[in-house]
């Protein structure tokens, strides 16, 4: 039965989608809304899958990118955590209840300095001495500072910082064009004999008065920041070297004198921009700055022919062959124990400088975690159990060979008791 719709059009009446399945002939696509329905998303399933791993693919180098950027938050963390322990995490001692110093001592240590300085001078004794206990292990030849332009096959360029400068030849070349001399001032290289006094940091310095006596020898070797403004009756005054690594370096002015020589120890690649920038009297810039674990001096109040860069195969000279630590080996994280104390450095670079060699301020006594480590800080001796890039017990055993042996002189008796 037809009906007529709106405007007068005849419309035939809905049939149910049964009937219109079953009156289809076989074989027929049907023209069903169903089935257009289906078809058009069997159609476009494709064009969507394309389309999601599509998406996928542009998310993955934003996941990698977190994933890195997480790891990196997460390395920096630890490392902070890490020089926070280093530089907090110590005990403190009481610097108002110093040890009892033995008054008999005193004068035993007072009166071994003025004996030594009144001996005879022995010429070129510490090399010779050094080259019989070493053998093939020590070099009597070897200049104490950088002095020229990097050669293809020289020894400074064989290992990375400390130990050489290898992948830094440009940074030395640039360092060296801006510094008028690389040698030992011609006045201290006259000498026909020269005494060289390394002076340690130790706290067993404290109350021993020996600054009178140590302003005489002819070379006087200190380290770091150890400072002479308020110590000098025990420390003395006199300052020929100055060796130190950046973070080591004094921040005060009043530590530096117009006779310096400040002999720079260059541990990584930071350490030779802030040494350009000191020589400059530059601004170092922030960036750099960011990766010095301490604060840096910024101005070092001298001009630039009191600067001087530590040949760094003194430093492998020190450590694979005298004090026979393994070689540097790439890891992960962590290092091995084979870098020297500036201090241990200072005594074999005074071998090659001076004739004769003393020492005061040396020796830590681990047994007895409570005193002092400085004689200028209130740092215990148990703070030693906390670093990780030095092996005392080994450097110890050194300088007491030096000692026995008469290589060296140990004036406060910290190495071996006087």
């Amino acid at each position: 039965m037809r009906t007529k719709a709106a405007g007068g059009a005849e419309r035939r009446p809905l049939q149910p989608r049964t009937q219109a399945a079953a009156a289809a002939p076989a074989g027929r696509a049907m023209p069903s809304e169903y089935n257009c329905v289906k078809l058009r998303s069997d159609c476009s399933r494709p064009s969507l899958q394309w389309y999601t791993r599509a998406q996928n693919k542009m998310r993955r180098p934003n996941l990698l990118l977190k994933d890195i950027l997480k790891c990196t938050l997460l390395v920096f963390g630890v490392w902070i955590l890490y020089i926070l322990k280093l530089n907090y995490a110590t005990e403190e001692c009481d610097m108002k209840k110093m040890p009892y110093v033995d008054p008999d001592r005193v004068k035993r240590a007072q009166k071994y300095a003025q004996q030594v300085l009144q001996e005879e001078c022995r010429p070129k004794f510490a090399k010779q001495s050094m080259a019989r206990l070493f053998e093939h292990r020590y070099s009597t030849d070897l200049p104490p500072f950088v002095q020229k332009a990097p050669q293809g096959n020289d020894a400074e360029y064989r290992y990375d910082p400390p130990f050489g400068f290898r992948k830094f030849s440009s940074k030395v070349q640039t360092l060296l064009e801006i510094l008028p001399e690389h040698d030992f001032p011609e006045h201290l290289k006259a000498k026909s004999c020269r005494r060289c006094v390394v002076i340690g940091s130790g706290g067993i310095l404290h109350g021993l008065e020996l600054g009178r006596a140590l302003n005489q020898f002819d070379v006087v070797i200190r380290l770091n920041n150890a400072p002479v403004e308020g110590y000098s009756e025990h420390v003395g005054n006199k300052t020929t070297i100055r060796m130190t690594y950046p973070e080591g370096a004094p921040l005060s002015d009043l530590e530096y004198y117009s006779n310096d020589l400040f002999v720079a120890v260059l541990f990584k690649s930071v350490d030779f921009n802030w040494l350009q920038a000191v020589v400059k009297n530059e601004t170092l810039p922030f960036w750099v700055q960011l990766f010095f674990w301490k604060q840096v001096a910024e101005k070092i109040p001298l001009q630039p022919k009191h600067f001087r860069i530590l040949n760094p195969v003194i430093i492998k000279e020190t450590a694979f062959d005298i004090l026979q630590y393994s070689e540097p080996q790439s890891r992960f994280w962590g290092r091995d124990k084979n870098v020297p104390t500036i201090g241990i450095i200072a005594v074999v670079l005074a071998t090659h400088l001076c004739d004769e060699v003393s020492l005061a301020g040396f020796g830590y006594d681990l047994s007895e975690p409570k005193r002092p480590l400085h004689y200028f800080d209130n740092l215990c001796m148990s703070a030693m159990n906390f670093q990780t890039m030095h092996n005392v017990t080994t450097e110890t055993t050194f300088l007491l060979k030096l000692v026995k042996e008469g290589v060296v002189r140990d004036l406060s008796g910290g190495i071996n008791p006087l």
